[in-house]
């Protein structure tokens, strides 16, 4: 047998779920030199909440890690209340300091479910840039031009579109740049929407005469709707925070063609067996439910325990595929008038919009109208078609559900 190679060594490291690095073969000869090296992970809390998107990338830092490595977690207090579009073509909106560090809590939580807190060390932005004046400020923006900002894409986008790009957008690849230099970074992470901003982290390092840090890409995940990168704002993500029950269900929901990207950006699964799935749903000799239930039990094991995944499998098969009642349903109480039976009752039917707001079935009456006239709602089993329903249709004890694992039970106040 021959020698292996240094890639091969660390073929899981550098291969899997990953689209580019930069430089490889330097980051190589990092790895080889047995020095500990310095992680730069940013984020800006400008959402509280982590998704399995971003889960993709913590799983890469989680793994460098485990190979003996220093995580450094920049908290972006300051580039949050700046706002980096990231390709969405739209400005964002300020935050708050306040807001900011609220956010910032919540989201190191969820952050440490994935990455080993031992092995972090956790810093904030306002650290060196609340000591910034306005002279540093313009000897950071001198070692660029606009031309070189507007070779970014969403940037070069907009400019061609005549869209507002806002002097203070070209400062948040500076910003990202000069926290690089700050920790001495030697390779940092991010999605490929990330890649131009870590570019400049590496360009301002070899300007202050630092080591360029390497660059790690890893891909966008594709979010439950089959076609755009899982956001929030889209309504397409699976949070971390999920109770077992809906993150099973949403990781079901995903379409097949995108199965094989959860399980290796997602998983533990072994490459081989992945190689096995993907020729069983090449032959048609599996079911893609089959594997889909696996992948829904690892990711959802991995967030709680094998004994929840369990239980979100079986309650996933008796609500959706035998399409049977859940156990224990939340309950929404309401009051005489709403049942029609006193003179204070206005209306002689139901405003379904309102109880599916009260019950939290819905975040707003727009998407409540909404679920209604996609047919996502049944009551007692009917789908229902208009915003009011007859009196006559609801009961006490009569079940709403909406989609496939939201329901709610009507029960009389008392």
């Amino acid at each position: 047998m021959g020698e292996t190679t240094a890639v091969e060594d660390y073929g899981r490291l550098l291969r899997r779920g990953v689209v580019e690095i930069i430089v490889e073969e330097e980051l190589v000869k990092l790895l080889e030199s047995g020095r500990k090296l310095r992680l730069k992970q940013g984020f800006d809390p400008s959402r509280p909440d982590i998704h399995l998107g971003h889960v993709v990338g913590l799983r890469k830092l989680r793994q460098f890690q485990e190979l003996g490595h220093q995580l450094i977690l920049i908290v972006g207090d300051w580039t949050a209340q700046i706002g980096d579009p990231s390709g969405e073509s739209a400005t964002r909106p300020m935050l708050s300091a306040e807001e900011v560090r609220a956010n910032a809590e919540t989201y190191m939580k969820q952050f440490f479910k994935v990455v080993d807190q031992e092995k972090t060390k956790v810093v904030w932005q306002s650290e060196w840039f609340g000591k910034f004046t306005l002279a540093d400020v313009i000897a950071l923006t001198s070692k660029f031009t606009v031309a070189q900002m507007l070779q970014r894409d969403d940037f070069a986008k907009r400019y061609a579109l005549g869209r507002p790009i806002a002097i203070t957008e070209f400062l948040y690849p500076l910003l990202q740049a000069y926290d690089s230099v700050v920790i001495e970074a030697d390779v940092e992470f991010g999605g490929t929407d990330q890649k131009f901003n870590c570019l400049v982290g590496r360009e301002l390092q070899q300007m202050v005469g630092q080591p360029p840090q390497q660059v790690f890409l890893m891909p966008l995940l594709v979010g439950t709707d089959g076609s755009q990168k899982m956001s929030k704002s889209l309504e397409n993500y699976i949070a971390v925070d999920e109770p077992p029950s809906e993150m099973y269900g949403k990781v079901m929901s995903i379409p097949d063609d995108l199965m094989m990207d959860y399980f290796e950006l997602l998983t533990d699964v072994p490459d081989k067996e992945l190689e096995e799935f993907r020729a069983e749903l090449d032959s048609q000799s599996v079911n893609p439910m089959v594997l889909k239930k696996r992948l829904a039990r690892e990711i959802v094991a991995e967030f709680h325990d094998e004994q929840a995944a369990n239980e979100a499998e079986v309650a996933f098969e008796r609500q959706v595929q035998r399409r049977e009642l859940p156990e224990e349903i939340p309950a929404l109480r309401v009051g005489d008038a709403w049942w029609g039976r006193d003179e204070t009752a206005i209306e002689r039917s139901w405003d379904l919009v309102y109880l599916l707001c009260e019950a939290k079935l819905s975040k707003s009456r727009s998407e409540a109208k909404r679920l209604i006239a996609q047919g996502a709602v049944e009551i007692d089993g009917k789908k229902v078609t208009g915003d009011r329903v007859p009196l006559e249709e609801i009961h006490d004890g009569s079940v709403i559900r909406v989609g496939k694992r939201r329901f709610v039970k009507i029960g009389k106040a008392d």
